[in-house]
């Protein structure tokens, strides 16, 4: 059985990743973070048990990019928001559990990975908290069909994110994970 861990990762670019971030920092420091950050992140998630996969923004870049670590697969993230592009990252893995993370959660280990995808083995979806409202993961079986109204009416990078997200899984057995912090701001940082 493979387990699939996707990545998304946007070419880190000033201006262009990070621009919450970069409103504070400036935005040269605020790209400069998220390419060390998304480094440290892949080396530290690179385990046997799973398949990382980088999902790309913009695509052709992302895709064609020397930042990212070659030995990777990487796959364009397309068009629309949040909830579109994970949900065509979601299904297009293969058979099996998947797991999706953001790029900005320093504190995930490889610990946290393995915890979910062992939820996966009893729940259909599983979520990682964020301190903002939102989530640093979600999982799914990938065993059947995604849930129809998955990510629908969610209002993405509002404190109402996950509980909006939960609505859309309802008949969905859901395991939660630990409460993580992404980063978004210079207050993330600190915290």
């Amino acid at each position: 059985m493979q387990r699939t861990l996707v990545i998304m990762v946007k070419e880190p670019r000033p201006g262009r990743v990070k621009t919450r971030l970069g409103r504070d920092l400036g935005m040269i420091r605020a790209a400069w973070w998220f390419r060390h950050q998304t480094s440290a992140l892949i080396r530290r998630l690179r385990d046997p048990r799973w398949q990382i996969v980088l999902a790309v923004s913009p695509d052709r870049e992302g895709a064609n990019s020397r930042v990212w670590p070659p030995d990777l697969p990487k796959k364009p993230q397309g068009p629309g928001d949040l909830g579109q592009r994970m949900t065509r990252m979601l299904q297009s893995a293969p058979k099996g559990p998947v797991c999706l993370i953001g790029a900005d959660i320093p504190g995930v280990t490889r610990k946290h990975i393995s915890a979910a995808f062992r939820s996966l083995g009893s729940a259909q979806m599983v979520f990682g908290p964020a301190f903002d409202g939102g989530y640093w993961l979600v999982g799914a079986q990938r065993y059947c069909a995604l849930p129809r109204d998955l990510f629908r009416n969610v209002r993405w990078s509002t404190e109402f994110a996950l509980i909006e997200t939960l609505v859309s899984v309802k008949s969905s057995r859901v395991a939660m994970l630990d409460e993580l912090r992404d980063v978004d701001t210079a207050s993330d940082l600190s915290s």
